[in-house]
């Protein structure tokens, strides 16, 4: 049977909220812009569902704009709030997702990059180094979608709020998997995706503070506090909705199970000797940990899991088929040679121990498979 340790690339659509969705995939029609009764149903059912979104983040409901995905509500953020703000620096920390980081770069020498320490930590050392009199946008994510790691905010925040600049976090991953507050941390823009959370693929949220100035970049309609025009994705958002719920009932209970599961398997682990693992001295998210394996490839590496029917990930699903090193462990000054060998691992609440034996297992096979070939290839020399 497969075993699936991705669940930070996507996550299985929970049938509880599938079931939520189908009425509005076929036997509820409208437009919700439109003002007759169906149009009525559709945008009652989004209304709903940005209450649920906005209890698991701890935000208000009017605080709530639905987009397409995490991706969609990064660019939206950093194009959105430079094209309001034209001049003003933005600093974004290094560790950020592509999502954000690209679209931040693309901005050029409008854009500085705050450093992050060698356990994956943005301090406030880095960000006042990034930081200037022009800086107005400050953005580092909640937790590291690679490593786990999770940022102390309420420090960065303060120091932000201290220089009069916006604060804005990526919680695409720890949405659903840790407490979230927004109302009370002081951040004004928050990112989110319903796919990371058992979920829809194709839908997300920006959750912004209106004190926070952005322009639209979709034209065409009023939708989303006139954010985003279109016709809203009713079925997806309805499920958004549903996985939120289930994530703040369920969060305490999959957390619990899934420390246990990184736990026995970050064990495993270290009683292999070829094995490095990253930011293992910080505070993670209960369901990811990413290593390196001395003298591997991690593409390779990941092929060989797959053969043997378990998926993990080198890295980042957005950014597999690059053959340059991850960016994050680069941050983190890992050696090139460690971090081309990444793998991520990230459970699921669908995970079991058995699937933890499985990993180790496998590992342990294909790190004494590849030794013995070592040693077979120095006695031919």
């Amino acid at each position: 049977m497969a075993v699936y340790l991705d669940n930070n690339a996507t996550t299985a659509l929970d049938e509880r909220v599938l079931q939520a969705m189908l009425p509005y995939m076929g036997q509820v029609t409208g437009n919700p812009s439109s003002v007759h009764r169906f149009g009525r149903l559709q945008k009652d059912a989004i209304e709903q569902a940005r209450e649920s979104v906005a209890r698991l983040v701890g935000a208000r409901a009017e605080q709530v704009v639905f987009t397409s995905g995490g991706t969609e509500s990064n660019n939206l953020l950093i194009n959105g709030f430079y094209q309001h703000n034209r001049g003003s620096r933005i600093a974004v920390s290094a560790i950020e997702h592509m999502s954000l980081l690209e679209p931040a770069q693309n901005l050029g020498d409008m854009v500085d990059i705050i450093e992050a320490d060698e356990n994956g930590h943005i301090n406030n050392s880095a960000l006042e180094q990034a930081v200037d009199e022009r800086t107005s946008l400050v953005s580092v994510m909640t937790a590291n979608n690679e490593t786990g790691v999770i940022q102390d905010l309420s420090l960065l925040i303060d120091f932000a709020a201290e220089n009069n600049c916006f604060f804005h976090t990526d919680a695409t991953q720890a949405a659903g998997k840790i407490a979230l507050d927004f109302a009370g941390s002081g951040i004004h823009a928050m990112t989110v995706s319903a796919h990371k959370l058992y979920g829809p693929v194709g839908v997300g949220a920006l959750i912004i503070d209106k004190r926070l100035p952005i322009k639209k970049l979709q034209f065409g309609g009023s939708q989303e506090k006139n954010l985003r025009a279109g016709t809203e994705n009713v079925p997806a958002i309805v499920g958004f909705g549903k996985a939120a719920e289930l994530a703040m009932a369920e969060m305490q209970m999959n957390a619990r199970k899934m420390y246990q599961l990184r736990d026995a398997l970050e064990k495993g682990l270290k009683e292999l000797n070829e094995v490095s693992v990253f930011a293992d001295r910080a505070e993670r998210l209960p369901n990811t940990l990413q290593f390196g394996v001395n003298g591997f490839d991690g593409e390779t590496l990941l092929m060989q899991l797959d053969r043997k029917a378990i998926a993990v990930s080198s890295g980042s699903a957005c950014t597999s088929g690059k053959t340059e090193p991850s960016h994050v462990l680069k941050a983190m000054k890992v050696p090139d040679a460690l971090a081309n060998s990444a793998i991520r691992v990230s459970f699921g609440k669908h995970n079991t121990m058995s699937d933890v034996e499985a990993l180790l297992a496998a590992l342990h096979d294909i790190i004494e498979i590849n030794q013995q070939s070592a040693v077979m290839m120095a006695a031919t020399v």
